[in-house]
């Protein structure tokens, strides 16, 4: 059975973008600590309390470390498929001097939007930075395959000295040639050569392959629905054409094709209407087209059916409930959110910033106050606090926290701007 191009050309850039995304991580933790000693000591976090934003939940030990923050939050919107939000934070890191780790990433953030143009500049100011040239090639030649050019990419790679990056590549190229063979070939190369990243990668899809010789009958459609899922990890059920239309959707939707991936998914919800991942990814797709009211109700549909984890749907609500105007419907979800034992400090203050914007003061006091005993070794914690103090009036309350936020962190600019504000 031949796979459709419709089918496999989104599922096959699922897998380079994953796996790129896994690589990146990779050489994010091995460079970030260098990076920290070098940062300039004047460099400040210019992120106020109560802005909603995802960074104060993410602030390092030190908060003027502004290129690793934006990396931690760029890192999250990208768990989470935003990547719209995810490049953004990529761009602020770079800014921040960032360095190979903030611009490895913008490049895998710009490539999963089909931001060609925007990638062609990051490559060049990687090169001019210092990548190795493997690491180059591989994202280069990545791009060949994503605009079509496979026979381009193909003499490139055979052109290219010998590296785990060229055989990965030319793995990838196998399986959107539909050549398993030669990709699985490809794949033990890279399980033999030196980047621990790639070998874990290559062994995640070599394992789909497995997996598939113990189906001999089954069809092209399985495999491709196995290598998907061995590193988007959309599901974990075998029923093969409901989940080739959850991976197919999932793609659409990463890649920023709601209209497309609303198409998709609806034909997996026809199939299973109560799997609840269905539901939540129907939910992302008309969240992405404004369409509030359905991506509310697919979610509420997700969180009775048990979705896991509880807080991202209760999240998306939220998020959803102040795009159509219902901040109280909001502040209800993260209510629920903060009562989780390990509610992040993103839930209380997104619960603090909604109760003060519905002129709920005491509330307001009451969440914030519940972040300090919580996190009480968390700055914005009671940088939180001091701001619902502040609103309420009671300046000498707020000044107690914003103090105490400054005493856990000295260079918490959204305190210390606060504390000037309460003089």
């Amino acid at each position: 059975m031949k796979i459709p191009a419709r089918i496999l050309v989104p599922v096959v850039f699922a897998l380079l973008c994953t796996g790129l995304l896994l690589a990146f991580l990779w050489w994010q933790l091995t460079t970030a600590s260098r990076g920290v000693l070098r940062r300039n000591a004047d460099t400040t976090v210019n992120n106020p309390a109560g802005s909603g934003a995802i960074g104060t939940m993410l602030a390092p030990a030190d908060s003027r470390d502004l290129s690793l923050l934006k990396l931690r939050e760029g890192d999250l919107f990208a768990v989470r498929g935003e990547w719209a939000e995810a490049a953004a934070s990529y761009e602020q890191a770079v800014t921040a001097d960032g360095g190979l780790p903030a611009l490895r990433k913008l490049a895998l953030a710009q490539l999963q939007r089909r931001d060609m143009g925007a990638l062609q500049e990051t490559i060049r100011k990687l090169k001019a930075a210092g990548a190795r040239p493997e690491d180059v090639a591989l994202i280069e030649n990545i791009l060949l395959l994503r605009t079509g050019e496979l026979s381009n990419a193909r003499k490139r790679l055979e052109d290219a000295i010998d590296s785990p990056q060229k055989h990965y590549a030319l793995a990838l190229l196998g399986i959107i040639e539909g050549n398993h063979t030669v990709s699985q070939q490809e794949l033990n190369m890279v399980t033999t050569g030196w980047e621990p990243t790639l070998r874990t990668n290559a062994r995640t899809l070599l394992g789909a392959y497995e997996e598939f010789a113990l189906f001999p009958q089954s069809s092209d459609l399985h495999l491709i629905t196995l290598l998907s899922r061995a590193l988007a990890q959309v599901t974990k059920e075998k029923e093969d054409y409901r989940d080739a239309w959850i991976v197919q959707g999932y793609c659409e939707l990463t890649t920023e094709r709601p209209q497309q991936a609303l198409t998709s998914l609806e034909r997996a919800y026809n199939l299973n209407p109560e799997k609840p991942e269905i539901q939540y990814f129907l939910a992302r797709a008309h969240a992405a087209l404004n369409q509030h009211d359905n991506a509310i109700t697919f979610l509420e549909y997700a969180l009775q059916n048990g979705f896991e984890p509880k807080s991202e749907i209760r999240r998306l609500i939220a998020s959803e409930a102040l795009k159509k105007g219902d901040a109280a419907a909001a502040l209800g979800q993260y209510k629920a959110l903060v009562e989780e034992p390990d509610a992040p400090l993103e839930a209380f203050d997104g619960a603090v910033s909604t109760a003060i914007a519905l002129k709920r003061a005491d509330e307001a006091i009451a969440l914030a106050t519940l972040a300090t005993q919580r996190l009480p070794e968390t700055a914005q914690a009671f940088d939180l606090l001091g701001w619902a103090y502040a609103e309420a009036d009671k300046k000498e309350e707020a000044r107690t926290a914003v103090n105490k936020a400054l005493e856990l962190d000295p260079y918490l600019l959204s305190a210390k701007e606060r504390l000037e504000k309460l003089k």
